[in-house]
Parts: C-alpha cells; structure tokens; sequence
C-alpha cells in the first residue's frame, strides 16, 4: 500500500449549488483535516462515519459541515481520505482549500485520486478509464457499458486470455533454457489450438468497437432523399419539434441539420441532408457534396423516397447494409413501391404515423451490429486488440512454418504486452500521464 502526500480538490460540480464536497486524501489527511475542522479528532473515529462540526480560520468559523472518515485501505483511493460536505458558495469552497493547502495539503491534479485507486490495486486500467467514462455517460447504453468495464467485465475477460497465453509462454522459455538438449515442454498442436481460440474470443473484442464507439459519441444516422420527400418533416417528427424548416420549394435545406435522440436509452445523430439532385445553384451544389459525404461517415442511412422517380435518384448512393429504405407520404395514397431489402419502412412524416416503428427500425439495426456482451468503446484497448491480434496471428504463422522456439517466445512476448497495456498491468508514466489528464480534477 503506497499512501502519498495529501491532496485536496473540489470533488463536486464547480458552480453555486446547494452543497459542495471536498476530498482530501494521502497519508497524513487526518492530521490536515484536524487542524482546520472543530468537532472530533478524526483520528480516533471509526472509518465510513459521519461527523458535524464547523471549519475554522483560527476561530473564525468560514461554514458548518458534514466530515466523512474513509480509513485505510476501506476508501475509493485506499488511502486515508475525508470528503468535506459544506455549502455550495465559491467564496467558502475556495477558503476551505486555501486553509487545507495551508495545512500541508496540495491541490490535486486532473484524475490523480484515480490514478492512486489505480496505483494502490483498487482496480485495473480498464477500469479506471471506465470512471471517465461512467461520469460522462449520457445515456442509459453508455451508462451500462461504462458500468460493466467499471465493474470489470473487459477486464475479466482480458484476464483469462492472459493468463493462458502466459501458461505456454512460460513452457516455450522453458525450452530456451534447455536448448541444446533439444527439448519441447509446449505442445505446438495444443500452442496453435490455444491461439485459434484467443483470436476467436479477440475478435469480436475488435469489431465491437465501432459500436461501442457509437454507443459513446452517439450513432450517426442521415436522412437522405430526393428534394421535397419530407427529409425536414421527417426530422421534425422524430425530433417532435420543429428543428428543420419545411417549405414546398425545392431545395430549402442547403446544409447539414444535426441533433440528438434518444430511443430506448440510445444516443442517436439524426442529421438531415440537402435533398440530392442535379443542380447549378453553387450553395446547394456545396450542400448536396456534404450530403454525400454524411452519408458516407453515417452508420445507419434512413433513405427517404414518396415514389418510384424518387427512389430511382437515391438507390445508387444507398449501402443495403446500413441502409432503412422509408417510402413517405403514405397519407396522400403513395403507390407502394417494393424495395427488395429487410429493412423497409411506409410511413406519413406529415401525420407522424409508422414513425415508431421507423424508430423500432432504428434501434434493431443498432442492436444487430452487437457482436459480444463485452462491448470495446476505446481508442487505445481497441489498438493494442489489433496488435495482439497481429502477433498471434504471427506466432500461428510462426507454428505453421516450423520456426524456432525463440522466434515463437517473440510473438508472444509481444502479444502479452498488448494484453498488458490495456489492463495496466505493463504500464509506464507517460501513459498514465496522457489518460488521467483527460479526467476532471477532483475524481
């Protein structure tokens, strides 16, 4: 258990509010806290209490508080830590800093209660970042993916591979260290075995990350179609305002419109685009290009057309695998048009009819991308995935060939440091620099 100097911060919103609560944290907390807080020596209290009393400039009292005790190792970083409770005013949140700092504290830097729960073996990397994470969870998906790596679903998964691939590691050196009696403790059969199956459990690691990506930022979804298909309306009625304007001219919306929406605990980007025809008109030509190019960078496409004219426009720039073909304005007797694709949707933008089941159309696709329960959200695990990957993929290579036990150690070596890196558990200060800068200070 390493418990370093304390460190004190605002662990609250920033802001007047009703309450603000500091944390202090690191050895000697106690004796910090004691010098500025009147009520009990907190020392001698039990951990996980509560305790009123009043914080004091000499005796000037600056505001009535609530102490909570957190004793080492029963506290969030492991260390000694007390959270102060005082009332929400900048003027008291900064005394009580000022004194705290005056008594032998330090004001914290981004992140840097984490990284100690870290340091001090509370939890993994994964997880750590996944604090980040939860905090800036703004829906019920991102809410539960931040919470189960917070809980150490990826990590436990992360694990278990590592632990097998270290099993064979071991067996290979082994080998090195016995190389001129030209004996094999790894069974090579039993090596390629295990190795097919870690790139099976990897794989769908890695291609749930632009899910998992999506599912954080928000899933980008464009309204593409002809001029004048209800493209606008069409945003208004999923939006349920009146976000777009909507006239009988064609050609009205020359830009992107984007905004968020949320189905079923779902963040999504509905963005409205120029409606797409031939035209000379510079500021739309400018609009259709961007409409093409959201289409592009879209990972669902709502494809809206009122007939066949319309839809014959639209179909050579639509992607059947990201693509819900809706045929609108059922309400003015649309001839049916058939579509041969799954996902195809009749509805009335204008009267707001089959837009739930447009919006059923939507989550279903988003769902069906879902490859594995333990979903990858980010950048840097789902670049050291793609890393171990290649050096597995390298080793089994290496098996196939007949390499030599030095060259196969190499490979997975390498495949284990990836492993290592996203877990933490092969680290170094750079990165655990560039990670807790990016968390707000006071967490």
């Amino acid at each position: 258990m390493l418990q370093q100097e304390p460190i004190c911060a605002l662990a609250t919103a920033s802001g007047v509010g009703a309450i603000g609560v500091i944390r202090v944290s690191g050895e000697g907390t106690f004796e910090v806290v004691n010098q500025i807080f009147r009520g009990k020596d907190l020392r001698k209290v039990e951990t996980h209490t509560l305790h009123f009393g009043t914080i004091r400039d000499g005796e000037t009292i600056v505001d009535e508080v609530l102490v909570a005790v957190f004793k080492s190792p029963k506290s969030f970083t492991k260390e000694d830590t007390v959270e102060i409770s005082c009332h929400g005013s900048d003027y008291i949140i900064r005394q009580i800093l000022k004194l705290l700092v005056r008594a032998g504290a330090r004001l914290a830097g981004p992140g840097e209660f984490t990284q100690r729960a870290f340091l001090n073996g509370q939890f993994d990397l994964v997880q750590a970042e996944a604090v980040a994470d939860l905090i800036a969870a703004d829906s019920a998906a991102s809410h539960r993916t931040a919470l189960n790596q917070l809980r150490g679903g990826f990590s436990k998964k992360l694990t278990s591979l590592r632990e097998e691939l270290i099993h064979f590691a071991s067996m290979v050196e082994l080998e090195l260290d016995f190389g001129e009696e030209d004996v094999e403790f790894a069974n090579r059969d039993d090596l390629k075995r295990l190795i097919i199956s870690l790139q099976t459990a990897i794989s769908p690691l890695i291609e749930s990350f632009d899910f998992g990506n999506a599912l954080k930022e928000g899933v980008p979804v464009a309204i593409i179609g002809a001029p004048n298909v209800g493209k606008s309306t069409l945003l208004n009625a999923l939006l349920n305002e009146e976000k777009a304007i909507v006239t009988a001219i064609a050609g009205t919306t020359r830009d992107v419109i984007e905004d968020v929406l949320y189905i079923n605990g779902v963040k999504f980007r509905i963005i409205d685009t120029a409606g797409i025809r031939e035209t000379e008109d510079i500021v739309e030509s400018i609009g259709i290009e961007r409409s093409k190019q959201t289409i592009e960078k879209a990972d669902i496409v709502l494809a809206l057309f009122d007939s066949q004219q319309t839809l014959s426009q639209i179909a050579p720039l639509a992607d059947d695998a990201k693509t819900i073909w809706v045929q609108n304005k059922t309400d003015l007797g649309a001839a049916f048009v058939e579509v041969k694709n799954d996902s195809f949707v009749r509805i009335s933008a204008q009267k707001k009819e089959g837009i739930e089941e447009l919006k059923k159309a939507i989550t279903q696709r988003v769902y069906d991308e879902k490859k594995t329960d333990t979903v990858v959200t980010n950048l840097r695990h789902y670049d050291h995935l793609v890393k171990t990957q290649q050096a597995l993929t390298d080793a089994l290579n290496g098996l196939e060939m007949g390499i030599t036990g030095d060259f196969l150690a190499q490979d997975i070596r390498v495949a284990l440091h990836h492993l290592g890196e996203i877990t933490g558990q092969i680290v170094n200060d750079d990165l655990l620099a560039n990670i807790f800068s990016k968390f707000c200070i006071g967490k």
